[in-house]
């Protein structure tokens, strides 16, 4: 709740008090359509959606990190808790990615000593392995049941979901240029590919006949479910929804793809912009010379 504060804080400074200091250090912006995106980046723009969303994604991470959904979680009904995953990982970050315009970060992420490790960490293939590694991970049931234990190491686990959640829709949601999103078709393998960790890890929750976590089979009954129905529920929960989450989102990006490419006669909204020979060439990306790339 720190963390969501401090955040709340940062962007009500930025949208006011530093706008106009932040829009100057973000330097000027390309006036073309960057791959998987539908319009050119608008300077300095902060919209009513903006902050709708960006609220969105604060309210709902807080509704859930502290409703009687977190307590019950925490210690009677795991599919209470895999819900809980489920909504800190698939809506809270593309909310607040989408609800923070790019000229809010950009002075931040393309600061050159953090610029090369932030360029890694928001590549597709990386920020896939570091998700899933820890979404993975942190269902191992050893750490589960540290989690549960220690409040500390629970409040670590759900910030490090959320922060490497964000990561991983960046390629699908990122707002910058120079940190791009996939193409629309790249999205749609990308989010396919997303669509597996949740279900091997729901299928196994579902399918094993043992109880993986000893808090739930101490835990008093409050469903008129045994440990292992729970653990059924929760499985399936984790494996339907969770799934089925990426496969909406899939959905709506491949229905833009297929409307924009029969509304521009199959050509690439971007065809005509280079943007890493323009970068490389030292030429502004919205400039003449940059366009003939």
């Amino acid at each position: 709740f720190l963390l969501l504060g401090a955040l709340v804080i940062w962007y009500a400074l930025a949208a006011t008090r530093f706008r106009r200091e932040l829009i100057a250090s973000g330097g000027p912006v390309p006036t073309w359509t960057g791959p998987g995106m539908r319009a050119p980046e608008r300077r300095g723009e902060l919209t009513p959606w903006h902050v709708a969303r960006f609220f969105s994604g604060v309210v709902t991470a807080a509704l859930v990190l502290g409703s009687p959904l977190h307590s019950v979680g925490e210690a009677y009904l795991l599919t209470a808790h895999m819900a809980q995953h489920l909504v800190v990982t698939l809506a809270v970050p593309p909310l607040l990615i989408t609800g923070i315009p790019a000229w809010m970060v950009r002075p931040v992420l393309t600061w050159p000593p953090l610029a090369p490790a932030i360029k890694v960490l928001l590549s597709p293939v990386p920020a896939f392995l570091i998700f899933n590694t820890v979404f993975l991970g942190w269902h191992v049931p050893a750490f589960y049941e540290l989690a549960l234990a220690v409040p500390e190491v629970h409040a670590l686990e759900h910030g490090l979901m959320i922060l490497t959640a964000t990561l991983t829709w960046w390629p699908v949601f990122g707002t910058l240029w120079e940190y791009p999103r996939l193409p629309y078709g790249g999205q749609v393998m990308y989010l396919f590919l997303q669509s597996l960790p949740p279900t091997v890890l729901g299928a196994l929750m579902s399918l094993t006949s043992t109880v993986l976590y000893p808090t739930y089979e101490l835990a008093p009954r409050i469903a008129g479910w045994t440990a292992l129905q729970d653990q059924t529920v929760a499985g399936l929960v984790m494996w339907m929804p969770g799934a089925l989450g990426y496969f909406a989102v899939l959905s709506g990006i491949f229905y833009v793809w297929v409307e924009r490419r029969a509304a521009s006669g199959g050509e690439a909204p971007y065809r005509n912009v280079n943007p890493g020979r323009a970068r490389r060439d030292g030429r502004a990306p919205g400039s003449p010379e940059a366009q003939g790339a």
